[in-house]
């Protein structure tokens, strides 16, 4: 196999494996004992701007006349809804169930809610889906989430001090700018720099793809970093795993099943499949109980390892 390959079938793994790495090595760096937290914030900063350049140029290649609804989005917008609220209800109405029980559910939870990914556009494209009716989907799905889930949250696991309001605008706060400012941004350039937007069509056709892999290798990096500050027994730590694993694969399947019907399977695998675990563990943090961001760094290997499946075959099918 050539190198070029090689690299081309196995880049996920590779860049989830370095960011394993390299956390393993910064830590066991006495000398950088004392940047860890800087390191941390670095990343938080790092990270949205990869994520802003690889939407931007993937914008670029997207009109927003063609960001369209259409039925299977709004099938797959009510299968996220409401297999959350039928959990979010269920822990509502049986506040007897076990600590350890109510965690595994909350884990189910976050993996069901948790909106797609805004890098899903990106894969969708290198696998030959529809980018614009993946990121209608993503903008859907991320509407959704701040109405439902501050009212259904204060129900299951009410957090003191925050309203329906005020959980609502934390959500879209969060996950909004990364959506519409590259939107936006792509918009302008073009309307009035015509030039340099057809550059970025024409010559930045694999350029989100690489900035996705950086992206991930730091996300993975993050991901390495919670899991061995956390301090669950390694039985619920197993147990969260085996729930993340559950969820992303039926999703996955959900997904192409009901998007087969009109001609987007693709598409429909990535919509439902590939989640924004950075906005998993976040809203975890924030709502839910705290260790069940475990799920949401869980949740980035699974599926990622099944975008690297997906990659090999379409490479090779190609």
């Amino acid at each position: 196999m050539r190198p070029r390959q090689f690299l081309r079938d196995w880049s996920l793994p590779i860049a989830m494996i370095s960011g394993v790495v390299m956390y393993l090595l910064y830590v066991n760096i006495p000398l950088l004992d004392g940047t860890h937290q800087l390191a941390a914030e670095f990343i938080g900063v790092v990270q949205p701007l990869l994520i802003f350049s690889m939407l931007f140029v993937t914008f670029c290649k997207v009109r927003y006349t063609e960001l369209k609804p259409c039925k299977w989005h709004l099938i797959l917008l009510a299968f996220q809804l409401l297999t959350f609220a039928g959990i979010a209800l269920f822990i509502a109405g049986f506040r007897g169930i076990s600590p350890a029980v109510k965690v595994l559910l909350e884990a189910a939870m976050l993996c069901l809610l948790c909106p797609t990914a805004t890098a899903a556009a990106v894969i969708t494209a290198k696998l030959g889906g529809s980018a614009a009716s993946l990121i209608t989907y993503t903008m859907l799905i991320n509407v959704s989430v701040a109405v439902v889930a501050p009212f259904l949250i204060t129900l299951s696991h009410p957090v003191e001090g925050l309203s329906f309001l005020s959980s609502f605008l934390l959500i879209m706060g969060k996950v909004f700018p990364l959506l519409l400012f590259p939107l936006l941004c792509a918009e302008l350039l073009r309307k009035f720099m015509p030039r340099l937007h057809s550059l970025f069509v024409t010559s930045g056709r694999n350029l989100p793809f690489y900035l996705w892999l950086v992206a991930l290798s730091l996300a993975i990096a993050m991901t390495a970093r919670a899991i061995a500050h956390s301090n669950l027994s390694w039985l619920v730590m197993a147990g969260i795993a085996v729930v993340s694993l559950a969820c992303c694969l039926a999703q996955f399947a959900i997904g192409r099943a009901v998007a087969m019907r009109y001609g987007e399977r693709i598409t429909g695998g990535q919509a439902l499949g590939q989640k924004n675990t950075v906005f998993a563990i976040w809203f975890a943090y924030t709502f839910l109980t705290p260790v069940t961001a475990i799920a949401g760094g869980f949740y980035s290997l699974w599926h990622n390892i099944v975008n690297t499946r997906q990659l090999y075959r379409h490479n090779h099918n190609k």
